[in-house]
C-alpha cells in the first residue's frame, strides 16, 4: 500500500512538473504570416470610449495603443497584410431575443453602433470609428478590413474566408478585448487549423471587482496560441524574418 502510494505521489508530481513547463510549439514569421487585430476603435482605446471606465487601466498599462500601431507600422514597412476584423452593431442588432450579459451591456450603451449598413452617416469619430491614429495604416493598400463580427469570434464574419483566400497558414494576433474577441479569434483561427500567436501587451482587457480580464485571456493565450509574443519581440521578429 505504501508503495503504491509512493507511485501515486510520483505520478502527480510528474503530471504536475509538465504543467508547470508548458510545450511552446513556436511561431515563423514567413510569407504566408499575417497580422489580424480586432476592435482597433475609439470605444475600447479611446479615453471618450464607452469601455474606458473598465479597460483605461489595461490598455495605459500595457501602453495597447501604442503597441497596436507598432505593429502596423512594422507591417507597412515589411509589406506584411493586416487583416482587421471589426465589431459594429446596426439597429436590427438591438432586436436581438437571445443575448449574453456582455452583449446585453453593449447593446445598452450603444457600444460600436453604426447608424446604417450602406450608410456612414455619423460613423467618423464616433465610438465605432478607428482610433485615429490608426487611420493613416488602415488606409494602406496591404490593410483589408473584414466584415464586422458580431459577438466576438470571427464565426460570422469572413476572416479566414479572406486569409485563406490571400494564401495565409500563420496569424500574429492583436487588439480588442483580450478575453473576448482576441480570445475568441485565437480559438476559432487555431480550430481552423491556423497556426496562431498572440501579442500580448498590444491588447488589454476589462478590470470589473473581482474580475481581470486581461489576466484570464493570458493563461489561454498561452495554453492554446503557438506562441505569445511581447510587440518589443515581434517586431523584432518580423524585421529579422527572411
Amino acid at each position: 500500500m505504501k508503495n503504491l502510494f509512493a507511485v501515486l505521489v510520483i505520478l502527480l508530481s510528474s503530471v504536475g512538473s509538465a504543467f508547470a513547463q508548458l510545450p511552446d510549439p513556436g511561431f515563423t514569421v514567413d510569407s504566408r504570416t499575417a497580422i489580424v487585430i480586432t476592435d482597433p476603435q475609439n470605444d475600447f482605446l479611446s479615453p471618450d470610449g464607452v469601455t474606458w471606465g473598465v479597460v483605461g487601466e489595461s490598455v495605459t498599462a500595457n501602453n495597447t495603443v501604442e503597441n497596436i500601431e507598432k505593429l502596423f507600422k512594422i507591417a507597412k514597412k515589411k509589406n506584411i497584410t493586416v487583416f482587421v476584423s471589426p465589431h459594429y452593431y446596426y439597429k436590427h442588432d438591438h432586436n436581438w431575443k437571445i443575448e449574453g450579459a456582455l452583449e446585453a451591456l453593449m447593446h445598452k450603451i450603444n457600444m460600436f453602433d453604426r447608424s446604417h449598413t450602406l450608410k456612414t452617416d455619423g460613423f467618423e469619430n464616433s465610438g465605432a470609428d478607428w482610433l485615429d491614429k490608426y487611420k493613416k495604416y488602415i488606409d494602406e493598400d496591404n490593410v483589408v478590413v473584414t466584415s464586422p463580427h458580431k459577438v466576438y469570434g470571427p464565426e460570422s464574419n469572413d476572416l479566414a474566408l479572406q486569409l485563406r483566400k490571400h494564401g495565409f497558414d500563420n496569424v500574429i494576433l492583436a487588439g480588442m478585448s483580450a478575453n473576448l474577441c482576441t480570445e475568441s479569434h485565437m480559438r476559432d483561427l487555431v480550430e481552423s487549423g491556423f497556426r496562431v500567436a498572440v501579442v500580448s501587451d498590444a491588447t488589454a482587457g476589462a478590470i470589473l471587482p473581482g474580475m481581470n480580464a486581461y489576466e484570464a485571456a493570458l493563461v489561454n493565450f498561452k495554453m492554446i496560441a503557438s506562441h505569445v509574443y511581447t510587440t518589443k519581440e515581434i517586431v523584432k521578429e518580423i524585421k529579422d524574418a527572411k
